[in-house]
């Protein structure tokens, strides 16, 4: 074999294991997001549920045409961040994710879903990739790692509910990262001198990434500690420990210039995209209620500070068995730990020994120059934790679980770790009863989160879970009974209401909702005023007592709650809604307009003010301004289909019949609604279109069979179409219901009278009259109607009597004085004729017809003179 030949074998043999290798690590990877696809899989049919409500579909920020500024000054929900009640999270990044999402796949929660499950396989696989450059000599133990991240249970909430989509593309950047970082250290290190700087691309990239994981989620910014320790304590260990222990700390400065440089530029980095957040914030932290985090509110210092040590130990709890889980751990889920002889304290004692036992191990490790295992996991899980441990300031959460997304990674490495130092003591069997173990527990971690995905699936699952889990939690029945109130299930709703309040009497939102869903006036007015007892702030609770009383007709003091409401809920449209129809139905219609526009100018993302504005501007003749109004609320929100509906009443005022039917039907593909049918069938009845009137009215039946107007409508649209037997059949029908139909009796009538049937007609009339209508005007005109029936059978004088009867009731009835006319003209009694004829024409003094007969009249009364 020649020389040629064997170098060519030799780099054949070489590109063999490169390629073995690869491939292993590809169907590594490809099992990781197999697995991760099959834990999350079911997760991928759910609605949006609790949080995801307000983030996405309650967010303006994230709906088509919105001002991607708003979306770099709004906290996560919407809300402007110097704003009081923003809770100051800004996330920028993650809220153009849904925005993404939206704009490629709608509001169709599926394609969130997705998204997040494939986020979660990124965030495995780079973990593994971590691992095996990072922290493990053994690869099979960066296997592991991953495995029992793809699978905890704690990760439910981030992963199958949307919101927590935050912490996991934050833990992904997070990890992008410190590769960077990593990667712009150079990984040669001298005992002489410590590692330079290498690629000061690289660091820039990782300076970036950081700044977006910030961006995504505030924890993200941990990473830069994180890298910062690893550099130190990992990357600068041997010349560090060599310096330390030749003891020439004179030189040390000189020596460690390239770190000193590297944390120098992270740290003044940190200080400056802090400084920029806190100036975001309008310089003051989010303010939390005692609800969100009692612990922070307890006057006692050893209460907050036992409480807050017992939370870590619970927290890790969760990490080590995630038995019980619960989408909300608020308001006495977790009773305060009050004193120190309260058992649990020996829980957060055996976690500071664990803790403490860690740290020396990791002191040790670092002298001996040893495996950086526990350190990693002692970073990654420590660091990412340390926003939520309210240790800097208060959160508003006791416990999250999908904060624990980032700190489980430190959690999996240990576990691995601790895995791997086993294997390598127990021998043969030993190492096959652990790994038996170890693949045991994934498969119970596997069960349990595919078991917790069905959970998130949809919010009463998710509330009926809160309450199993968790039934002492004021909150988890506060939100069930939310739910239930939405769903018109009001019964279930007060009792979880109260229970509630039982759990925590000064729940204000509780006894407000409490408020709506009774019956009674003065018990909604007594629930409503001791909510406002409790918080005298309670915008809503005010808004809805001062609705009570303008109902009540106790303006003044409703207007006083209005204005209170608006006062602590300046960006609450229905307040400025409710107050400007109150200055309205008072004739004060400039301070109304004025209100309208101070809401729209604090609130220019609500869709409902906008349509009420412009039903208020059709009110006083501002159409044209109130139709851009309902585009403008349609703009906002593109399923509001009551501003639809008014712009379609609005477009068919002026005769514009096309462009209302495409309102109309624009918002029948959003709901097909009985108050969407009925405008669009009038506008096929008036425009003669009686078969598309029949199959609309015949849907808005369906959905609405008790309703009279509906079926009278329809028997109208069948009388017109020349179906007179089926419309005077379902006329009988209706008023076999309903007897006191006053316009079913008309209706019949028209069809008598349409068939020659003068008699019967006269019965319907009648019939109707029998039943004493309140209201002079109908009277009044029924009895015209009997009066032009008669008049048809020639019984004048009978029609007299009942025109005069007409007159009588209703004065300014210039058609039944004319009639009355006519009647005396025919009789010969020509001087009560034009007495009768000048009283109409007072009336109605446009009238030709009037005119032409009171010139008849005169001539007739010439020829009578000349003639005598």
């Amino acid at each position: 074999m020649t020389a040629l030949a064997r170098q060519k074998k030799g780099r054949q043999q070489g590109r063999l294991p490169l390629r073995l290798e690869a491939a292993r690590a590809a169907a590594l990877y490809a099992a990781l997001s197999a697995l991760c696809v099959l834990c999350y899989g079911n997760s991928l049919h759910g609605e949006l549920v609790h949080d995801d409500v307000w983030a996405i579909v309650n967010n303006p920020d994230v709906r088509p045409g919105s001002s991607l500024r708003n979306i770099f000054s709004n906290d996560f929900w919407g809300k402007r961040m110097a704003d009081n009640t923003s809770h100051k999270s800004y996330r920028p990044l993650c809220i153009l994710t849904f925005k993404l999402n939206i704009l490629l796949g709608g509001m169709t929660p599926l394609y969130f879903h997705i998204i997040n499950v494939c986020l979660h396989c990124a965030v495995t696989c780079l973990l593994m990739y971590t691992c095996k450059r990072c922290v493990f000599e053994d690869p099979r133990l960066a296997f592991v790692t991953a495995l029992l991240f793809a699978v905890h249970p704690v990760h439910t909430e981030a992963v199958s509910g949307i919101v927590g989509r935050a912490d996991v593309l934050a833990c992904l950047l997070f990890l992008l990262t410190f590769h960077f970082y990593i990667r712009s250290v150079d990984e040669w290190v001298s005992e002489d001198s410590f590692p330079s700087t290498v690629s000061p691309g690289s660091l820039l990239i990782s300076l970036f990434l950081g700044t977006c994981a910030m961006l995504v989620k505030e924890t993200g910014i941990t990473v830069f500690g994180v890298c910062l320790l690893y550099d130190a304590l990992v990357l600068c260990r041997k010349t560090l420990t060599h310096r330390l222990s030749d003891s020439r700390l004179r030189d040390f400065p000189h020596f460690s210039t390239p770190f000193i440089k590297r944390a120098c530029l992270i740290s003044g980095y940190v200080v400056i995209i802090m400084s920029v957040r806190l100036w975001l914030m309008g310089g003051s932290m989010p303010l939390f209620s005692e609800q969100d985090n009692p612990v922070s509110f307890s006057p006692h210092l050893l209460t907050r500070f036992l409480t807050y040590s017992y939370l870590l130990s619970f927290n890790a709890w969760l990490l080590l068995a995630p038995i019980m889980l619960c989408y909300d751990w608020q308001v006495g889920s977790i009773p305060l730990v009050e004193s120190l002889g309260d058992v649990r304290n020996m829980a957060t004692i055996l976690l500071a020994v664990v803790m403490i036992a860690l740290c020396l191990h990791c002191l040790l490790s670092l002298q001996r120059q040893d495996n950086r295992e526990v350190l990693v996991g002692m970073l990654f899980l420590v660091f990412p934790f340390i926003p939520a441990s309210n240790l800097f300031f208060r959160v508003g959460f006791v416990v999250a679980e999908r904060v624990l997304y980032m700190p489980s990674m430190g959690y999996c490495i240990l576990v691995a770790h601790g895995l791997g130092r086993l294997c390598s003591v127990a021998g043969r069997w030993g190492t096959t009863f652990l790994s038996v173990c170890m693949l045991l527990l994934i498969l119970l971690f596997s069960w349990k989160t595919v078991q917790q995905n069905t959970v998130w699936l949809s919010r009463e699952a998710l509330f009926r879970s809160g309450i199993k889990t968790l039934p002492h939690n004021a909150k988890v029945h506060y939100n069930y009974a939310n739910f239930l109130k939405d769903t018109a299930r009001h019964q279930e709703a007060i009792y979880h209401y109260n229970n509630a309040l039982r759990l925590y009497p000064r729940h204000a939102s509780a006894m407000n909702n409490l408020g709506t869903l009774t019956r009674s006036p003065d018990e909604a007015e007594r629930y409503y005023r001791k909510a406002l007892d409790t918080n005298p702030q309670h915008n809503r609770a005010l808004f809805n007592l001062g609705n009570l009383l303008k109902s009540q007709g106790k303006e003044e003091e409703a207007e006083t709650l209005l204005k209170d409401s608006i006062r602590y809920g300046p960006h609450f449209a229905d307040a400025y809604s409710s107050l400007a129809s109150l200055y309205a139905e008072q004739k004060r219609f400039a301070e109304a307009n004025e209100m309208y526009l101070k809401g729209i100018e604090n609130c220019p993302d609500s869709s409902d003010l906008h349509n009420n504005y412009g039903v208020f501007l059709v009110d006083t003749g501002e159409g044209q301004l109130a139709a851009a109004h309902y585009q403008e609320a349609i703009r906002l929100k593109p399923a509001h289909y009551v501003a639809m509906v008014n712009l379609g009443r609005l477009l068919r005022s002026s005769n514009e019949n096309k462009e209302a039917e495409v309102w109309y039907k624009r918002a029948l593909q959003v709901t097909r609604k009985v108050e969407i049918l009925t405008p669009l069938g009038a506008l096929y009845y008036n425009t003669g279109r009686y078969e598309e009137a029949l199959r609309v009215y015949k849907e808005a039946a369906t959905l609405q069979p008790d309703s009279t107007d509906i079926w009278l409508a329809l028997a109208q649209v069948l009388a017109m179409a020349g179906q007179g037997s089926e419309a005077e059949k379902l006329t009988w029908d209706i008023i076999s219901r309903e007897a006191t139909c006053i316009e079913c009796y008309r209706l019949l009538c028209a069809i008598y009278s349409k068939r020659g049937n003068y008699t019967e007609a006269l019965v319907a009339l009648d019939m109707a009259l029998q039943q004493n209508p309140r209201d002079l005007a109908v009277r009044a005109e029924l009895h015209f109607s009997k009066g032009n029936q008669l008049r048809e059978m020639n019984q004048l004088e009978e029609a007299f009597e009942s025109y005069k009867l007409a007159v009588e009731l209703k004065p300014d009835q210039s058609q039944a004085w004319m009639n009355m006319g006519g009647i005396q003209h025919i009789r010969g009694d020509y001087a009560a004729a034009r007495m009768y004829y000048e009283r109409a024409l007072h009336l109605n003094p446009g009238s030709k017809l009037l005119k032409e007969n009171l010139a008849k009249l005169d001539r007739l009364e010439k020829r009578l003179i000349g003639g005598a």
